[in-house]
């Protein structure tokens, strides 16, 4: 099973290529890297861990 590389940061809305730096956690929730330091790298919507979204090979 893969992760789903989303498109786009969910607080911020900004743009998120595969390959861009982002946070996830155990749902796949998806952050830019700012809105997750913003957050203390704390999901707002489960109260995971937001960690680095491994990088998918283009």
């Amino acid at each position: 099973m893969a992760l789903e590389m989303r498109a786009s940061c969910e607080r911020c809305n900004a743009p998120l290529a595969p390959d861009a730096d982002a946070s996830i956690c155990t749902y796949e929730c998806t952050f830019c890297r700012q809105c997750a330091h913003d957050m203390n790298d704390v999901c707002p919507n489960c109260g995971g861990e937001l960690v680095a979204r491994p990088r998918r090979a283009t």
